[in-house]
Parts: C-alpha cells; structure tokens; sequence
C-alpha cells in the first residue's frame, strides 16, 4: 500500500514537474531573429540548360525574420552571389561547345519572403526545437554580365551582343541592369539553445529576364561595324561570336544563339546561423 502510494506521488510530481516545464516553454514568445548566411550559387540558363551544378560561386547573404506565432514569420534579406558559366563544360553538345561563349556576373539581391515552418519552433524547448520549413516571396537583383577578350575584362550588355539598341532591330530593347526575382526554397532550423539557431537553405530563383547570361535570342553580325579601319574586329562583333577560337566562326545572321522561351535563374544554397528576439508572456494559471 505504501509503494503504491509512493508510486502515485512520484507520478503525480513528475507530471506537475512536465506541466511546469511545459508552461514555462510556452510562455517564451520568440519575436523573431536576424542572422547570415553563407554558402554557395550557382546559374542555369541558355548556357547550362541541362542543368550541371559544376560551377559554383561564392554567396554570403544576411536577413531578419519577424516571426507571427510558431509557425509562420516573414523576412526581408540581402544576398550577394556571384555566378558564372562557360561553353566549355558543353562538350557533349557540338553546337554549344562551338558556340564557346561565357560570362561571369556579381549579383546583389534583396527579397521579401513568407516562411511556413512544419513543426512548432520554440528556442529553448527541449521537444520543439528543430523544423524544417518552406519558403517564397519576391525580389530584385541587379546584374551585369562580363567576359574576358584577350585578358581584358568586357562588360557585355553595352556591347548590344544581339543586336540589342540597334536600328537594325528595333524590337530588341537594350536589357537593364536590375530585374525581378521569385525565390522559393526549402530548409531547416535547430535551436542550439534560446539565443542561437543553425540552418540549411536551398532557394531557386526564378527571375524576369533572359539575360542574365547575356545570351537570349538569334546572332545578328549585321547590327553595328564588323571592322575597324585597320581591320581588326570591332571588340563588340568579335564578343557576339567568339566561335572562331573552337574552328569556323559559326555567327551567321539569324542561327539561334539562345533559348529566349525560357528565363534565367539561379540558386543558393547556404548555412545559416541567426540569433533569437524573444519576449517572456506569463504563464495562464490555468
């Protein structure tokens, strides 16, 4: 009688002891956080359409999230990531290979996302710490796409490689230097204790523009002077079509250079360390 007695005492503290914790977990309101990011990027478009992930570039990133509950928050970041591309990885393509063109971009980035976690997330707790979670929202980027001619460094969207601003073809406009961008991602969050958290974060973007890459459309020799009066190419006719280096020059007037039915876009995937504001609600006496 007495070891059951016993028994139910210790039950019945261990369950109080439960409830306390418990409450005293659920009375730790997180505000939200603010943390960085650091990982890598990488490009997919009219030059690596596959896609291969054989070319990543440095990203660094830093954001804060407003959290609404346990479940949902809203953020606002800044990324910067450089990406690039060449021709030469395209070897099983003979076209592509030919084609031999390339180009490297710095790109500074700044977003609004929703962020839905799938658990409760509650820093601190002993059971509700880990989560993973989906994540969209817009942004824009700015971008200019360059290239190296016999070790020089050229920027290529004030060359008009396509024809872009030229008379000759009035329906290609000379693309700008910022666009829109539509992240989506997954990833996820653990609690290291109430302060600090370490994630994982893979996020592709989806963008308005087809230049990202500088390459979109069709070849257009045509649009602007081949020579110079000494004979040599002209620096903008001789970066529209740099097949020469691979064999004969294939830039014939009106040959798809591009895929322009299918925008651009890149990705990140990235380590994120960010640090807990969190608020104390008292408890219910209930």
């Amino acid at each position: 009688m007495k070891k059951s007695f016993l028994g139910l005492l210790l039950a019945m503290t261990a369950i109080l002891y439960c409830s306390r914790v418990s409450a005293q977990e659920e009375a730790i309101v997180q505000e939200g956080e603010y943390g960085f990011s650091l990982g890598a990027a990488h490009y997919f478009g009219d030059l690596n359409p596959n896609p291969r992930f054989n070319r990543p570039g440095l990203a660094v990133g830093a954001f804060f999230r407003k959290q609404f509950g346990n479940y949902v928050a809203v953020r606002i970041g800044g990324q910067y990531g450089f990406v690039g591309y060449s021709d030469k990885y395209n070897k099983s393509n003979e076209f592509m290979y030919r084609r031999n063109l390339s180009f490297n971009s710095n790109i500074w980035e700044l977003a609004l996302q929703g962020d839905f976690n799938f658990l409760k997330f509650i820093p601190g707790s002993e059971y509700n710490r880990f989560t993973p979670y989906i994540t969209f929202g817009v942004g824009v980027f700015s971008y200019d796409p360059y290239a190296y001619y016999q070790g020089e460094k050229v920027y290529l969207r004030q060359l008009g490689t396509e024809g872009q601003g030229s008379s000759l073809y009035p329906d290609r406009k000379t693309y700008g230097s910022m666009a829109v961008c539509f992240p989506i991602g997954v990833g996820v969050k653990y609690a290291l204790n109430r302060r600090m958290n370490l994630g994982f974060e893979v996020l592709y973007r989806f963008t308005t523009t087809d230049y990202l890459d500088d390459v979109s459309t069709t070849y257009a020799p045509d649009a602007r002077p081949q020579t110079l009066p000494d004979g040599s190419p002209t620096l903008w006719y001789a970066m529209q079509d740099r097949s020469g280096a691979t064999g004969e020059p294939i830039g014939i007037k009106g040959r798809q250079r591009g895929y322009s039915n299918q925008k651009d876009g890149y990705l990140t995937a990235q380590a994120t360390l960010s640090f807990n504001l969190t608020s104390y609600k008292c408890p219910s006496a209930k």
